[in-house]
């Protein structure tokens, strides 16, 4: 019973740590050791010397048309300024097609997109963002299809940067860089020190092989590559693996630049992680993210590396802090000892939490995130098993 007690307590916490820190630490191992998938002679030149961003000299004379679609629901108050930012991309404008798909929307979103410019609107009844953008992926003529946040905002070259990357005619999917922006101070929020983070080992998988996952903010495919998903199933985990599958490469292209608002508050962004986690259950456990079938072996690793056992922290979690309680009851001398100590340092991590909201110090802070987000993963899967998924959304809390 002991044995089987340690090998439980152990192999949780070994996972735990693998997915959370070793399998960065890994793949920056293997980027030092391997020529990176994707570093070609043709992109190290387009980085500049500090490594920032892409040199116009360095980009086809021709673009290709692009198609740039945002899905919206009820965004009047930032829609027009979506658009003036799109059209004040530096890409050729005849080239460039700004499409603004209504959701349902019961406002003048669509009125304010159209007088803003935009080259279509479509009014469309509510359905979903999934399907929004599935609609006007239809209307476009670009042979790029682009898609935003109605409330992103993207750098004049982040256009040229994200198109860029479909040179490689092995590349189906481009994700670019997203950076967050704290809406109010005090809010609590550590959503950038992990979306750092995340970024990094994105653009780790990137180099080795093809990225597990994207954002919404800034992303893109190949028109004849798109596909049309499941509603409840948003593009920014279907989109990579299911781009992999087709024999074509999901990568980062950290270049191609946008931002957004920051959720302010931690009770806002567990409240957004949890509905995300309801959205991204359903493609991990019926979605064909955990067949294997389609995948280079590497990119399995990485699937089950960065998603499958990212997203069973919570359960891998519980299980070390059962065995941990009952190896302290059941062991005696030195070996209790040891068991004392991680059990204090599991507490520890839940008092560090808890202590967040009287004493708001960043490393406090960041135990209190790392806590509630973790948990937001196994509350989105309770409220898709106990009453499913609706496709529909709407814009997270203070973020507009």
């Amino acid at each position: 019973m002991r044995t089987a007690l340690e090998i439980l307590f152990w192999l949780s916490c070994g996972l735990i740590v693998w997915t959370q820190a070793g399998y960065a630490a890994a793949l920056a191992c293997l980027a030092r050791v391997l020529r990176p998938a994707g570093a070609t002679a043709r992109q190290r030149r387009q980085r500049s010397p500090e490594g920032g961003a892409l040199k116009k000299s360095s980009l086809p004379a021709s673009l290709p048309d692009l198609s740039l679609i945002v899905a919206a629901h009820d965004e009047q108050a930032v829609i027009a300024a979506r658009v003036a930012n799109a059209l004040g991309l530096d890409y050729p404008r005849e080239r460039l097609q700004v499409i603004v798909a209504c959701d349902g929307c019961t406002d003048a979103t669509g009125a304010r997109a159209s007088d803003a410019g935009a080259d279509l609107v479509l009014e469309l009844p509510r359905g979903g963002k999934i399907r929004a953008q599935d609609a006007a992926v239809r209307q476009a003529r670009g042979e790029i299809v682009a898609f935003s946040d109605a409330n992103a905002l993207w750098e004049p070259d982040a256009a040229r940067a994200l198109v860029s990357a479909f040179e490689d005619p092995r590349v189906g999917y481009a994700c670019g860089q997203v950076r967050f922006v704290q809406a109010a101070a005090g809010g609590g929020n550590q959503e950038g020190v992990y979306w750092r983070y995340e970024l990094a080992v994105r653009a780790l998988e990137s180099r080795l092989s093809s990225i597990t996952a994207g954002n919404g903010a800034i992303y893109a495919t190949r028109r004849e590559t798109y596909i049309e998903v499941d509603p409840i199933m948003g593009h920014d985990l279907s989109l990579p693996f299911n781009t992999v599958k087709r024999g074509l490469r999901a990568v980062y292209v950290p270049e191609a630049r946008a931002s957004e608002k920051m959720v302010p508050s931690l009770g806002g962004e567990f409240a957004r992680k949890r509905r995300m986690m309801s959205h991204t259950w359903p493609i991990l456990l019926r979605g064909g993210m955990l067949s294997p079938r389609g995948y280079p072996a590497g990119y399995a690793l990485m699937i089950l590396s960065h998603r499958l056992l990212r997203y069973a922290t919570p359960a891998l979690h519980v299980l070390a802090l059962a065995a941990n309680v009952a190896l302290v009851a059941s062991t005696s001398g030195g070996a209790q000892a040891l068991y004392v100590v991680t059990l204090a340092l599991q507490l520890a991590l839940l008092l560090a939490a808890a202590l967040a909201g009287l004493l708001p110090i960043r490393p406090l802070l960041i135990a209190r995130y790392y806590v509630l987000t973790t948990s937001s993963l196994a509350a989105g899967l309770w409220d898709w098993l106990r009453h499913g998924t609706d496709a529909t959304w709407a814009a997270a809390e203070g973020t507009r």
